[in-house]
C-alpha cells in the first residue's frame, strides 16, 4: 500500500470517529518511528503498517470520544498505545506514559524529542511502586493484565473522582468482582473501531464507596 493509501485510510477512519483529520500526519510519523524501531528492538508484536493504523492509532482514536478529565496515565503502555495516540490527538491532555521495560522507555524518550511532545512526561516504573503527586482523572491500560489485577495494581492512581478504563476483547473476566479492589462498574461500552471486524469492549470503573 502506497503512502498516498495509508494517508486515505487513516483520514476516512478519523473521519468516521469525527476526530480532526489535521492529526493524521503527526500519527503516521508516530507509526513510522515505531515501524523503524520494532525492526530492532521488537516493541511490538504488529508490523503490517496498514494493520498498525487499523490496530494502533484506530483502536486508541475509537476510544478517545470517551474519555473525560485533563490527566491520563497509560498503564504498561509498551510503545506508547494508547497514551502517545491521545497526546497527539489533543495537545492539552496531560499524559503519562508508565512502563517498567528500559528498551520501551528508550524508544518513548526517542519519540518525545523527536515529535517535541510537550505534554507526554515518561515513568520507567512498575505501576503498583509509582506514586503520583497528583492522582490521575483517567487510568487506562490496553491488554496490561486482566482485569481484576489492573484494579488492584493501579487503583491507587486514579483520583476519587476520576475513571479506570479497561481496553478489552470479548472475552469476560473479573469486572463483577470489581468491588473487592475499591471500584465498580460504572459503564461497559462496546467499541465499533473502523475496518476492524473484531468486537471491542471498553470497561469504565470508578471509586466504590461502600455504605
Amino acid at each position: 500500500m502506497s503512502t498516498e493509501n495509508f494517508v486515505k485510510l487513516l483520514s476516512q477512519g478519523l473521519s468516521q470517529l469525527t476526530i480532526d483529520q489535521s492529526h493524521v500526519e503527526r500519527l503516521l510519523t508516530f507509526l513510522r518511528l515505531l515501524e523503524k524501531w520494532n525492526k530492532t528492538y521488537n516493541i511490538t508484536a504488529i508490523r503490517d503498517f496498514e494493520k498498525m493504523i487499523i490496530l494502533h492509532v484506530l483502536d486508541s482514536a475509537a476510544v478517545y470520544r470517551y474519555l473525560t478529565g485533563n490527566s491520563i496515565i497509560d498503564v504498561g503502555t509498551g510503545g506508547g498505545i494508547p497514551g502517545i495516540i491521545f497526546a497527539i490527538i489533543n495537545p492539552q491532555l496531560k499524559v503519562t506514559l508508565l512502563d517498567s521495560s528500559q528498551k520501551k522507555m528508550r524508544f518513548l524518550r526517542f519519540v518525545q524529542r523527536q515529535m517535541k511532545l510537550d505534554n507526554i512526561e515518561i515513568v520507567c516504573m512498575r505501576v503498583e511502586k509509582y506514586q503520583a503527586k497528583t492522582p490521575y482523572d483517567v487510568v487506562i491500560s490496553r491488554a496490561f493484565t486482566e482485569v481484576g489485577n489492573f484494579l488492584k495494581l493501579a487503583g491507587h492512581l486514579c483520583a476519587s473522582d476520576g475513571y479506570i478504563y479497561a481496553m478489552k476483547g470479548p472475552r469476560k473476566e473479573s469486572e463483577q468482582n470489581s468491588e473487592q479492589f475499591g471500584f465498580k462498574l460504572h459503564q461497559e461500552i462496546d467499541v465499533k473501531v473502523p475496518f476492524l471486524d473484531a468486537q471491542r469492549r471498553l470497561l469504565v470503573f470508578n471509586k466504590y464507596e461502600k455504605k
